[in-house]
């Protein structure tokens, strides 16, 4: 038998119904007929199932007591599956739809249990009240607006919550990557059920686990929707977002700049800008904490920072070995400091972002680059003896081209023969670490890409290789992504009272970024990016979207009003002064029927 959500209401047989069905083609809704039977079971959110065109499909009921035109003949509910989204994700996922140029559809989805939910559990009383730490920046995050500790005290804008005569602005709160982040978590709890997402699905488990030990109610997402349903402090990656939180009393974004808050799949969403809407929509307070806050974070709300001994206290020791005088070709990837390093002992992490053996070589004779014949594109090594080109996937044996050299050097070496010559500096064994990696054995080194910080728990230095790399990567926000990195690894060491250290070999040891990790001030990389981006045209000064896909240009050709620029391998990248501007500009085009993917405020560009 499934039952309501206490206090909802619910449709009585007879009664006429508004149903979404779960085709985003189609993308209206239906009416329909609550048949006998069903009292009690029908409301706003309910999963139902419905005949449509000649077969059954599923969908959600978006509205109660609706007035079909006289004379409607109006077929009944096949069935209910259970209960879904509350009324205000209905409300939310029109918004999403807008905001993100989709359809309600793939956020109801999103906002959905993950199996079917016939019943509502009784609500979670906590066992103890919720423990207070004393910590100043965590009570003060939570605070009205108008706390001393907050930059900007006065700025309210359009979007902020208000309820009575408080205002709630989203905060920005800038935790330096070894601090706890416990005292945040708390201060939101104390102010009853609480929404608090983080970048992944593990993170988001420990952390219920440490909250349940505390007597807090809390429910993990995906697998607990119904315990959240029937009342709970929420916990979850990504898709919380959407997760039913009866009485939402403050929402929580933890390590806000991390890109896994941003869907993959078009639509694109990001769980910051859902939150921060769903907080306004509750008059509730929005914190998002970060060790370097995104620049559109900092448009959003004031930033909150502790102390600078206390900030400074919670980043690692940096050395900045500076590479401008060493010859490329005698010393390679390994300066003097770090090799002493490797071999003083205690557990070293090496960041290289490129996989395979070898990215990039030249014949030792002629000295032509190995590039593909039929793309023209720079050949790997992924193994000795076999050159492949990732754009074609064609591959042929190590000769050059031109001369028919069989000798190669290496200009630019991947992880794979890093490993190699990091086990023989070291005099001990080096684990590769990729994306792909399942299972890491315990080791003293490891050699990986970006995915080491992710699986190596703890160590004592974390060396970044070729930082260079990241800092001029073809990417706008690639001084951010780096950052982010920087501060990743910091909090594997942990703060200067753990003596790790964060050694960044490069060449440009004056760049925002590592002067940011040197002095623990992450707003040195942001003053900067902000007067660049303005320059240039980037968000958040701008809003934008990228377009490809095969009916793209049919699209692009309607498009008005707003920069249209490309395509470049076949991609399109549209830009407006606002996001008013450029949603108004997409939906007015006609859209052509056929496969096309549209992502507003890619990450990548």
């Amino acid at each position: 038998m499934t039952h309501a959500p206490p206090g909802e209401p619910t449709a009585r047989p007879g009664s006429i119904v508004r149903v979404l069905p779960d085709v985003p083609a189609l993308g209206r809704a239906f009416d329909y007929l609550v048949p006998d039977g069903m009292d009690g079971r029908v409301g706003v959110g309910s999963l139902v199932r419905i005949e449509l065109q000649g077969r059954r499909v599923g969908g959600w009921v978006v509205g109660l007591d609706s007035r079909p035109p006289d004379g409607t003949v109006l077929r009944p509910l096949a069935k209910v599956t259970g209960w879904g989204p509350p009324p205000d994700l209905i409300a939310l996922a029109d918004w999403a739809a807008h905001r993100w140029a989709g359809r309600p559809v793939a956020f109801l989805r999103t906002a959905s249990p993950p199996r079917a939910a016939t019943g509502v559990p009784d609500r979670w009383d906590p066992s103890h009240p919720v423990p207070t730490t004393g910590d100043q920046v965590a009570e003060a995050a939570f605070d009205p607006i108008g706390g001393n500790t907050v930059r900007n005290p006065d700025r309210v804008s359009s979007d902020d919550a208000v309820v009575g005569d408080v205002a709630w602005a989203p905060r920005v709160v800038r935790l330096a990557p070894g601090a706890d982040r416990l005292p945040l978590v708390l201060a939101a709890c104390r102010r009853g059920h609480a929404l608090i997402i983080l970048p992944s699905v593990g993170e988001a488990e420990d952390l219920g686990v440490r909250l349940r030990r505390m007597g807090v109610p809390v429910a993990v997402m995906p697998d607990e929707w119904a315990q959240a349903r029937g009342g709970a402090t929420v916990v979850g990656a990504r898709s919380a977002a959407w997760a039913p939180v009866v009485d939402l009393a403050a929402v929580l974004v933890l390590d806000e700049h991390d890109e896994a808050h941003k869907q993959e799949q078009t639509p694109g969403w990001h769980a910051r800008d859902v939150v921060v809407e769903r907080a306004r929509r509750a008059g509730v307070p929005c914190v998002l904490a970060s060790p370097c806050p995104s620049l559109e974070a900092l448009e959003l709300g004031p930033l909150v920072t502790p102390p600078r001994s206390v900030e400074r206290q919670g980043w690692p020791v940096v050395d900045v070995v500076d590479r401008r005088q060493d010859d490329p070709g005698r010393s390679g990837l390994y300066s003097a400091r770090l090799v002493d390093l490797l071999r003083e002992g205690g557990r070293v992490l090496c960041v290289l972002n490129r996989k395979g053996r070898a990215r990039l070589l030249a014949c030792h004779a002629c000295g032509g680059l190995a590039r593909c014949e039929h793309c023209g594109g720079a050949l790997i090594q992924s193994e000795p003896g076999t050159l492949v080109c990732l754009r074609d996937d064609t591959s042929r044996p190590t000769i050059c081209a031109a001369c028919g050299g069989t000798k190669m050097k290496l200009l630019r070496v991947g992880v794979n023969r890093a490993a190699e010559e990091l086990a023989a500096l070291a005099n001990t064994e080096v684990i590769e670490v990729t994306g792909e990696s399942s299972y890491l054995p315990d080791a003293r080194v490891y050699v990986g890409t970006e995915a080491v910080l992710h699986q190596v728990h703890h160590a004592d230095v974390v060396a970044f290789l070729d930082l260079d790399q990241e800092l001029l990567a073809p990417r706008y926000r690639a001084a951010e992504e780096a950052l982010a990195l920087l501060a990743r690894a910091s909090r594997i060491l942990g703060g200067r009272r753990r003596n790790g250290r964060l050694v960044l070999q490069t060449r440009l040891p004056d760049h925002e970024v590592i002067q940011a990790a040197l002095h623990a001030d992450p707003y040195r990389v942001a003053a900067v990016e902000l007067e660049r981006r303005r320059i240039l045209g980037y968000p958040p000064a701008t809003a934008m979207a990228t377009l490809s896909g095969a009916v793209a240009e049919q699209y692009v050709e309607g498009i008005e009003g707003i920069d249209v620029l490309g395509p470049r391998d076949g991609t399109w990248l549209l830009r407006a002064p606002d996001h008013d501007t450029l949603l108004a500009a997409l939906a007015a085009a006609p859209r052509p029927s056929g496969r096309m993917r549209l992502d507003v405020d890619p990450l990548r560009v």
